[in-house]
């Protein structure tokens, strides 16, 4: 039996409720109805203040090193960020300076951002991917970018983004499965041998 795949999801965002939190949790469903998987959501809006102001990794918090910890062993990397003057905002770009620079090799990372308008619809490809092309990661090849008139309030009602969603994970998810190890067996009991009654 396959184990389920280990998930862990990184918001940029620093506000809730956030429409970038509300895009990684759709991704995360849809990734869910098509593969067995164990998410966890690292929320910048939660644990940034503890880290904002930290210079080494030997010095974060314990909660903050768990949750690298966690980005470091995942075995599918979901990001997200919003626009912030063009970029990924500078706190998420902070906690991925703490991450070991070989520890995402080959690993895959669905990339998402959210924007004001259609104009930053290009920090995917400009932005994100390069930041994960230096940790040699996999990016998977279809990013989604989601703009404000995409939502009503924080619920996503815009079917073409629905569909952007359906398609990243489409592309995605038989790559992941080729990558995803199967559980070890477990090892067979060995029965101790007959004994021999006397007549």
């Amino acid at each position: 039996m396959s184990r389920k795949l280990k998930v862990v999801a990184v918001s940029g965002s620093l506000q809730r409720p956030s429409r970038t939190l509300v895009l990684v949790d759709q991704l995360l469903a849809a990734l869910g109805d098509e593969i067995a998987i164990d998410a966890r959501v690292i929320s910048l809006g939660e644990i940034g203040p503890q880290f904002a102001g930290v210079l080494y990794r030997n010095q974060l918090p314990s909660a903050v090193e768990e949750s690298i910890a966690a980005i470091e062993s995942a075995d599918l990397l979901l990001v997200a960020s919003p626009v912030y003057r063009g970029s990924y905002t500078g706190l998420f770009k902070h906690l991925f300076d703490f991450v070991h620079h070989e520890a995402l090799t080959d690993k895959p990372v669905l990339l998402a951002a959210t924007g004001g308008s259609d104009r930053h619809a290009l920090v995917i490809d400009h932005q994100l991917r390069p930041l994960f092309a230096f940790f040699q990661a996999h990016t998977l090849p279809i990013g989604v970018y989601a703009v404000e008139k995409d939502f009503e309030g924080y619920e996503i009602t815009s079917p073409a983004l629905r569909e952007r969603i359906a398609l990243a994970v489409a592309r995605a998810v038989p790559q992941l499965r080729d990558a995803l190890p199967a559980a070890r067996p477990v090892p067979a009991v060995r029965q101790a041998a007959p004994v021999a009654l006397a007549a």
